[in-house]
């Protein structure tokens, strides 16, 4: 049975064989294009340039990229507050008796006196 390869597969392919040789090509015109250009020229040129080799890289890591993004903080701690919310807690129960302070929450218990 012959497999059929997934389009992120024969992207990932032709960016391992041409990527390298077309990030080269860019950089090449841009250092060709300053022979020839003025400085005020070569500015727009190199910014063009610049703007070109971050989005082709971008684009090469969007598809051959396999670090899978972590998910942001805040959303782990809304997730684990939420979880929270949805359990059930043995309640919790003070008593004060003759300058003494009992707090107890389940089967412990916490016994304080009043500082003299």
């Amino acid at each position: 049975m012959d497999q059929q390869e997934t389009a992120k597969e024969v992207a990932g392919k032709s960016i391992g064989k041409h990527g390298l040789f077309y990030i080269t090509l860019i950089v090449l015109i841009g250092v060709g294009s300053s022979y020839f250009l003025s400085e005020s020229a070569i500015t727009a040129v190199m910014t063009m340039i610049g703007g070109a080799l971050v989005a082709l890289i971008n684009m090469m890591n969007g598809i051959a990229g396999t670090a899978t993004k972590e998910e942001r903080p805040e959303f782990k701690v809304i997730s684990d507050l939420i979880q929270r919310l949805d359990q059930k807690e043995t309640p919790m129960r003070v008593d004060v008796v003759d300058g003494k302070v009992s707090v107890s929450k389940g089967d412990d218990v916490v016994t304080m006196r009043e500082a003299k």
